[in-house]
């Protein structure tokens, strides 16, 4: 699958991801672009999974006819982050076109 990073996203998490091809929005130069642009953005690109730390992202944008999956995970602080990449890449792994999963990335 084609997973984009957006801006916030932990970058060594791609690591854990490695039979999934990564970009970033920094990378493909949509760094600038807010959710909905963006997540056009991605779907014309023919990305699978956004991956973002967007909480937001489910109450600012009409989800319902997506072709593009949501993982939001809910802090980006790596150190936090890498304690959940079993999670994360469960989830990642499970997407399905459309689909929008927060996962809680608890403070200790």
């Amino acid at each position: 699958m084609r997973i984009l990073f957006d801006q916030g996203t932990p970058v060594p998490l791609a690591r854990h991801l490695r039979e999934h091809a990564i970009g970033t929005a920094l990378q493909e130069g949509w760094d600038r672009l807010r959710n909905g642009d963006l997540l056009r953005a991605c779907e014309d690109a023919g990305f699978d999974i956004l991956v973002t730390t967007d909480n937001s992202i489910a109450y600012q944008q009409d989800l319902k006819g997506r072709r593009i999956a949501i993982v939001v995970l809910s802090r980006n602080r790596w150190r936090l982050v890498q304690r959940m990449i079993p999670k994360i890449v469960a989830s990642v792994n499970a997407a399905e076109p459309g689909s929008y999963l927060l996962i809680e990335v608890p403070l200790f």
